[in-house]
């Protein structure tokens, strides 16, 4: 009975094995005879998808060989400022919308700069201020970070990521675009090229690198999740005409990364990172940058202009939506757009003959959707370009040339001497005799009032007196005209504050 029970025994386990193996090679023959089918997704009434692991240019998604690129290319910016400015009027007011997306620019100094842990090489009227990131683009040491990073230093140092510092100069800024352009004296630098922005499309893999909270060669990945961001962080307040076109991406990006590199799987710079959208300075999910074709164009004019030479089309407008054609009758069921609703006399659209009520759908054969798709397009130009336009007016198409122009509603790339004055951010005043005395000066023209500009970028306060320029003396506000229109690049301004502190400064125009 006890063999007769251990024989069925037996043959059950082998039945079971049996059943067992035929199941396992049943499986793996259906996995073998669909592994064609799981290649492809194939929904109802859909075209066949290819599931790959390449990018969209046919190469290897491998994150490895941009991060090789990038890192050594990328620097670590600390600032410095005047104690004056530091403990100034913005020290105290808390914190401002371009804090909320940037985070606290003083929060560098909190944490890590105690007066027992400050460095070395810092004075009694200098002290760090922040830090951030850049990117070198060329190897002989010019390095494109953020305006708002270097933006009222009285001194920039950059950190290679091979640890070498060097003493950095202010070649030009945008505050525009929030770019800024730097230059150390250094030879055989490695480099990062642009690449073209154009070409990203939502959903392709990029690496963020910097420096965040002071840690560097830091590198993060995402992807592309939206272009042509407007976050009206840069385009509010009177003095700034905001250019807002930013690249959405989900790659950690948090305070310090700010003028660092947004780079595609080749390596190829495709912006720079700028803003995060956060209700407490750190990352929360979304990064912005600013596109490498405006960061391109920026920096071409500031080595070439020393300042960008910004184009402009003279237009208002509006997204094309159902409420804005409600609101402007507007006879169409395509929101493919933007809607001009204001048009600026004598400016380049309305030379051309643009009309309010146009719906502008490309520039120059490139597609726009919104308002920042518009914008990045003519910052592109510089006054003096021809764009071909493509509008639609009564539900017709048409193709209107049209000719940017500056400012000051011409096409001159030079710069006037009251476009000068006017940068240098300041009011001026002739001394009297009583003011001379007072001062105890001979010579001299006082600044009454500091507004953003040349002189507050260089740490130039309220009631300085201006006595010289480049050495030449300065007794009226003419004299200090004359001496400008004849500047090229830096100017050295000296002069005198009216508690008799000496100061002199370092303008680039």
């Amino acid at each position: 009975m006890k063999k007769k029970t251990l024989l069925i025994g037996l043959g059950a386990f082998v039945a079971l094995i049996a059943v067992g193996v035929s199941s396992a090679y049943f499986t793996a023959w259906v996995l073998e005879k669909d592994k064609a089918q799981v290649q492809y997704v194939t929904p109802i009434n859909q075209p066949q998808v290819k599931l790959t692991n390449l990018s969209s240019d046919g190469s290897p998604i491998d994150f490895t060989y941009a991060a090789e690129q990038t890192v050594n290319a990328v620097v670590h910016v600390k600032t410095y400022t005047n104690q004056s400015t530091y403990y100034g009027g913005s020290r105290n007011q808390g914190p401002s919308l371009w804090d909320f997306f940037f985070g606290d620019p003083y929060e560098f100094d909190r944490r890590y700069n105690e007066p027992s842990q400050r460095s070395q090489k810092e004075t009694p009227d200098l002290i760090p201020r922040g830090t951030g990131s850049g990117v070198i683009i060329s190897a002989d040491g010019y390095v494109v970070t953020n305006n708002h990073v270097i933006e009222k230093a009285a001194e920039i140092e950059v950190t290679l990521n091979n640890k070498q510092k060097y003493k950095a100069t202010l070649v030009g800024t945008d505050p525009t675009t929030d770019i800024a352009l730097l230059k150390i004296e250094e030879e055989n630098l490695h480099y990062l090229t642009f690449g073209n922005s154009d070409d990203l499309r939502v959903g392709e893999w990029v690496l963020a690198v910097g420096n965040p909270f002071d840690l560097t060669s830091t590198v993060t990945s995402g992807i592309v999740s939206a272009k042509s961001r407007s976050l009206g962080i840069i385009s509010g307040g009177a003095e700034r005409m905001g250019i807002e076109s930013f690249i959405q991406t989900d790659a950690a990006v948090n305070r310090g990364n700010s003028g660092g590199a947004l780079v595609n799987t080749r390596g190829e710079l495709i912006g720079i990172n700028t803003a995060i959208a956060s209700h407490t300075g750190d990352f929360a999910g979304l990064s912005f940058a600013v596109p490498s074709s405006i960061v391109e164009k920026v920096v071409n004019d500031i080595q070439e202009y020393g300042e960008v030479k910004r184009a402009l089309l003279g237009i208002e407008m509006n997204e094309l939506n159902a409420e804005t054609v409600e609101a402007y009758k507007i006879n169409t069921k395509d929101y493919n757009g933007v809607l001009v609703v204001g048009v600026v006399e004598e400016s380049a659209a309305a030379l051309a003959g643009i009309k309010p009520n146009d719906i502008i759908t490309a520039i120059n054969g490139f597609v726009v959707r919104n308002p920042s798709d518009v914008q990045e397009q003519i910052s592109r130009y510089r006054p003096g370009d021809n764009v071909n336009i493509s509008i639609v007016r009564d539900g017709k198409t048409k193709q209107i040339e049209a000719v940017l122009r500056n400012k000051a509603g011409n096409t001159d790339l030079s710069r006037s001497t009251e476009e000068l004055i006017s940068s240098l951010g300041a009011t001026f005043k002739e001394l009297t005799a009583k003011d001379k005395e007072r001062i105890k000066v001979k010579n001299g023209v006082q600044i009454v009032e500091v507004k953003r500009g040349k002189l507050q970028e260089a740490g130039v306060r309220k009631g300085f007196v201006i006595t010289k320029v480049n050495k030449r003396t300065i007794s009226s506000i003419d004299d200090l005209k004359e001496v400008l229109k004849n500047v090229e690049g830096a100017v050295l301004v000296e002069g005198v504050y009216p508690g008799g502190s000496v100061g002199a400064y370092a303008i680039n125009l």
